[in-house]
């Protein structure tokens, strides 16, 4: 995570998303708790609802219809 600060600083950014498929060490999240750097983590769990909320990388293997009674159907007139 240093590393990865440090990089930001390079290039004069103030924010950045680092992303893993695994997690982050509490040492890494009490680490960005103490710079001035605004950084977005996203671990693998965070990734994979994103993946499925936004259709990028995933594919439907199954569709299900919720049927609801239809009260105008049934309505005397």
């Amino acid at each position: 995570m240093q590393q990865f600060v440090s990089s930001l600083t390079g290039e004069g950014a103030t924010k950045g998303v680092f992303v893993t498929t695994s997690d982050f060490s509490r040492e890494a999240r009490d680490y960005l708790n103490r710079v001035q750097h605004r950084v977005v983590l996203i671990n693998g769990a965070e990734l994979a609802r994103q993946m499925i909320r936004y259709e990028v990388g995933v594919r439907a293997r199954a569709a299900y219809v919720l049927r609801g009674v239809d009260e105008d159907y049934f309505s005397e007139e």
